[in-house]
């Protein structure tokens, strides 16, 4: 059939990875382009020829996704594969229809082929929609190894949004490192909180390479995924996280179906602030369509440091960005804060937006009643600054996991949340990794 012409559908991420395992070094295939999504302002770069392999000796250029017509259309482009995550199943077949009715094939990758294997146990942690709390389950998770005696490493799902031949394999064990690495908001929500724990993490581009390295200083590894990718690691116990103030999302979302139906362990987490009706319908759900997973349940505690701020006040609530954009919702671990705190108002912020913050609402109505902490760049962390300087509240209740002093500057307080995993059954979680690693050696 001679060469085939491909373009990979992405987001910076899950598309690279794919690419690594199943296209580098391939004469059969000639990758034309990635297209980009989610996230404002990764199109316009390259792959570049350090990552993408001899046979791409100019990279492999990245382009905005809505070139996708005219890239098969005049590039002759015979297969797309989509490769990006939470996205629902219904957008993921209208993507489907228009390819093939533009020309070419349209495909999926396969779960399977795109986990590599370890030396060492890992332990996944995956969701079947972003927001669920698979971070706080991968520190909890971190806690009860190393109290097992383990040393364990965190390989986190890709964020690569800047220089890419600067981030193929990125450690970070210090703020010196998420300083020297120019990371991002959304970068810092991810690993600053196991830096705080005494934990190392790594990131990048180049999973392949990534492991090789965390083999070397780790007796197990804890993969933390993103959105509801599925695992790039093949899994020694997958986790799965499902959220009952989303139910029947675990059925609607690619490709957080795929991580429902391959866990070994079903969580549905935040069961104290779901309505009790929609928590046993998800454990319903996890208990037809994955019978043979343990399910059990979870309570995302949320405190905060100082109530004090928010009580009778105008309180301007920050939480984390993808929940809220892709990950649909409209509130998060902030905004029950400042209620449960007697806040007297929820300032909304949306007449303050500043720059690309008002594209965002725009974009996603679902979020106008708090500030999505968008911040994939310097541009963007300037623009949230502004809009939290120019409401008119009292306090800014932070509910993401980090602490945003350390990259903007707010004329006011801050009241910092804190959202961590509780199990209602104490000790499940134990027991499962402690079966997982024995069941391995």
């Amino acid at each position: 059939m001679g060469q085939r012409k491909v373009v990979i559908m992405g987001a910076a991420g899950r598309d690279f990875h794919n690419f690594n395992c199943l296209f580098r070094d391939r004469e059969d295939y000639e990758v034309v382009a990635f297209t980009a999504a989610q996230i404002p302002d990764i199109a316009g770069r390259s792959y570049p020829p350090q990552l993408a392999g001899s046979l791409y000796p100019q990279g492999i250029p990245i382009r905005p996704e809505e070139e996708l017509e005219e890239l098969i259309r005049q590039r002759g482009i015979d297969e797309v594969w989509f490769s990006y995550s939470d996205i629902p199943h219904l957008e993921v077949m209208h993507h489907a229809s228009r390819v093939t009715g533009w020309g070419a094939h349209f495909g999926l990758f396969s779960v399977q082929r795109t986990m590599l294997a370890s030396s060492k146990p890992v332990i996944a942690v995956t969701a079947v929609r972003t927001g669920v709390g698979k971070s706080q389950t991968t520190r909890y998770l971190s806690r009860i190894l190393k109290r097992l005696g383990h040393k364990v490493v965190v390989v986190r799902h890709p964020m690569p949004y800047g220089d890419l031949t600067k981030q193929v394999s990125q450690r970070f064990a210090t703020y010196d490192d998420l300083d020297r690495h120019r990371t991002t908001i959304e970068e810092r929500e991810e690993y600053e909180p196991h830096i705080d724990n005494g934990f190392v993490v790594y990131a990048g581009v180049d999973y392949a390479e990534i492991l090789r390295r965390a083999e070397e200083e780790a007796e197990v590894i804890l993969w933390d995924g993103g959105n509801n990718d599925t695992p790039f690691y093949r899994p020694d116990l997958h986790i799965t996280l499902l959220d009952p103030h989303r139910p029947g999302h675990e059925l609607l979302y690619y490709p957080g179906e795929t991580n429902l139906l391959l866990a070994d362990l079903l969580i549905v987490n935040k069961v104290e602030t779901a309505d009790p009706t929609e928590v046993e319908k998800v454990v319903e759900s996890c208990r037809t369509h994955n019978p043979s997973a343990r399910v059990m349940q979870c309570r995302s505690r949320i405190t905060v440091d100082k109530p004090e701020l928010i009580r009778g006040k105008r309180a301007l609530v920050v939480e984390d960005g993808p929940t809220l954009t892709h990950g649909g919702m409209s509130y998060g671990a902030g905004w029950y804060a400042a209620q449960r705190a007697g806040a007297a108002e929820i300032v909304d912020p949306v007449p303050y937006a500043v720059g690309s913050l008002r594209q965002t609402y725009e974009k996603y109505p679902n979020a106008r009643k708090i500030v999505p902490a968008m911040g994939y760049g310097e541009g963007q962390i300037r623009e949230l600054e502004a809009t939290l300087n120019a409401a008119p509240a009292d306090v800014v209740v932070e509910g993401t996991p980090i602490d945003l002093r350390r990259v903007l500057t707010t004329d006011k307080p801050i009241a910092n949340v804190v959202y961590e995993l509780e199990e209602l059954e104490p000790g499940a979680l134990e027991e499962a990794v402690s079966s997982a690693l024995a069941s391995r050696s």
